[in-house]
């Protein structure tokens, strides 16, 4: 029978084989995505409309209107779009392009504030497996995910183990000595 430290180091060992390719293109995305608010070229900062905290004083028709006149973005109409973020805090609209371009336009002036590539979508998409198909999300990256925690248990366990050792021999020794040691008498 194998006992709980071998049994672990080997699920550890081959798990981590298997989940080497998977795991490393999370954590690379993952690494990706946590720099997305401070790397512009990851995802374009939010600029500021001429007038915050109100309600928008232009049409969403005005908006995709001004989006259009930017070509990179290819909106012509509202089929183009894949959503709309609107930022009342910030007087801004995001049309965010089924392209992968960002459009920001002034809520109270409808004019375009910044156009840029938005890598963000992408490289989640790249990071949940649903870039790669649907199916890889579900069924690669997702059991790839419950691998990792069932890692984290057993290398935790194997971290700990000599320091218990060590406690275990500590408290044995101790015993010892006191079982040892004469009475003492008056």
């Amino acid at each position: 029978m194998m006992n709980a430290k071998r049994l672990f180091r080997q699920v550890h060992y081959w798990l981590s084989v298997a989940v080497f390719i998977p795991a490393a293109i999370m954590f690379v995305a993952g690494g990706f995505l946590m720099l997305k608010k401070e790397v512009e070229w990851i995802q374009p900062g939010t600029e500021r409309g001429s007038v915050e905290d109100t309600i928008p004083t232009v049409s969403f028709e005005q908006m995709v209107e001004a989006a259009s006149a930017h070509p990179e973005a290819g909106i012509q109409d509202w089929t183009d779009i894949d959503r709309i973020d609107l930022r009342v805090d910030r007087g801004i609209a995001k049309l965010q392009a089924n392209s992968g371009w960002e459009v920001q336009v002034d809520t109270s002036t409808a004019e375009v504030l910044k156009v840029a590539y938005r890598r963000s979508d992408t490289i989640e998409a790249i990071h949940d497996g649903s870039w790669f198909a649907d199916w890889i999300k579900l069924y690669v990256f997702l059991p790839v995910g419950v691998i990792l925690i069932i890692m984290w248990g057993t290398g935790g366990y194997l971290f700990v183990l000599p320091y218990l050792a060590k406690s275990k021999k500590k408290r044995a020794k101790k015993a010892a000595q006191n079982s040892s040691t004469p009475p003492v008498t008056n």
